[in-house]
């Protein structure tokens, strides 16, 4: 696929908006490990090559571990390699990145109630928004893969 447009090049201020965000996530104290596994399940969902390239490499990078990667995608099937704090995050995740196929049910929403308190809550729905924003960005304008 060819790269659609570079929304950096085009508007820096729309890519500076984004990285507002990002900036906001980063800072909130969410845990860095925690936010990288998000990043990856969201991109998962979203089959967004740039991020799941990106996120993955970051996450090893962070000491995350490949098996843990590996099954991401299936971590229904592999509970024992997550935390409940984690999997309430996935599953939290996977609820707002297709918040129109039900919303957030409420088992999912007391899942990460009883996981995070309310502020964790902004942050963790926050860094699911940043997430699903940068995803349908880079999706939409066939964002290419970086020469590593």
């Amino acid at each position: 696929m060819t790269e659609r447009l570079d929304i950096h090049d085009i508007d820096p201020t729309a890519h500076q908006a984004v990285l507002a965000m990002e900036r906001y996530v980063r800072e909130s104290g969410l845990d860095p490990q925690l936010y990288e596994l998000v990043k990856i399940r969201a991109s998962q969902l979203n089959g967004c090559a740039y991020c799941l390239d990106m996120h993955t490499r970051d996450a090893r990078k962070a000491g995350e571990e490949q098996r843990r990667l590996d099954v991401l995608s299936a971590w229904r099937e592999a509970q024992e390699l997550f935390t409940d704090r984690e999997r309430a995050a996935f599953a939290f995740t996977e609820a707002v990145t297709r918040i129109g196929d039900d919303g957030v049910p409420d088992e999912v929403w007391n899942a990460v109630a009883e996981e995070f308190d309310q502020r964790g809550i902004v942050h963790l729905l926050m860094a699911v928004a940043t997430i699903n924003v940068w995803n349908r960005l880079a999706v939409a304008t066939h964002q290419q893969l970086p020469d590593v």
